[in-house]
């Protein structure tokens, strides 16, 4: 799992785990479509008290949302996704596993990964804006889908996604008004070009949503070091000799000849 924190089996081991994962539950829903499954996991974290963890796409147009938290809170999250995933038409299965062994954690893995993203100090300039998802069955479709939404409003193109199957998702991320606009331009698009699978418009994405959809390099924002001169010392000794003489210190000559001149 690509998206997920990965941590030593030693390191696991080495705390109680068993504490840990006691009193909490595990919830996976799974769609056929990326945007119904970013529709489900959406609704999943405003209906419950949950964590997303992220999403495990196998192919073949396959994906799976992984949530964790409290047993009531995942099970009433799950309830919710599916229900969200069927009113799409794109459900294929759900699970809710109460206690799962560390063991389930460590090989899957299933763990929470925003201990990764915080120490990595990375940030978006496009977060906080609303997200648009237009799902299409061939690469073409996709690309004419892109221009067209982006010719129509103002809005960015964060990245796409594979998932199989010939599915690939443009994900745009703008004001409410202006990425509603978008997709409808690119739905119309994409049916001109090839095959429109999916659309999901979600206006307020919560933080965690945000930390698990993926973003073009362009688009993050990394801290750069301060670069310095090394060899301050070199470069002030250099200074200091194109610097002008002292006139104090001119030979008494000189002033001889200015006085025999006046």
């Amino acid at each position: 799992m690509e998206t997920y924190n990965q941590r030593p089996i030693r390191t696991i081991e080495g705390t109680s785990s068993h504490e840990t994962y006691q009193d909490t539950a595990l919830g996976l829903v799974s769609t056929r479509s990326f945007p119904a499954i970013v529709g489900t996991a959406d609704m999943m974290l405003k209906s419950a008290g949950v964590h997303l963890v992220g999403y495990e796409k196998i192919g073949g147009g396959y994906c799976t949302a992984i949530v964790r938290g409290g047993i009531a809170d995942v099970r009433l999250a799950v309830e919710s996704g599916v229900q969200t995933a069927e009113q799409f038409g794109q459900l294929v299965s759900s699970l809710v596993i109460a206690r799962p062994y560390p063991n389930l954690d460590i090989v899957l893995p299933i763990t929470t990964r925003f201990t990764k993203l915080m120490q990595e100090g990375n940030s978006s300039r496009l977060s906080n804006q609303a997200i648009g998802l237009v799902e299409t069955r061939g690469f073409p479709a996709m690309v004419g889908a892109c221009d067209a939404m982006l010719k129509a409003a103002d809005v960015h193109l964060a990245a796409y996604e594979k998932i199989g199957g010939g599915l690939c998702t443009a994900i745009i991320r703008g004001s409410v008004a202006n990425v509603a606009v978008a997709v409808e331009a690119g739905m119309f698009e994409a049916e001109r070009i090839g095959e429109l699978n999916a659309v999901m418009v979600i206006p307020r994405p919560l933080d965690e949503m945000e930390l698990t959809l993926p973003l073009a390099s362009c688009w993050i924002e990394e801290r750069e070091p301060l670069n310095l001169p090394v060899n301050i010392k070199e470069q002030v000794a250099e200074i200091e000799v194109l610097r002008l003489p002292d006139l104090t210190k001119l030979p008494t000559k000189v002033q001889e000849e200015l006085w025999n001149d006046e």
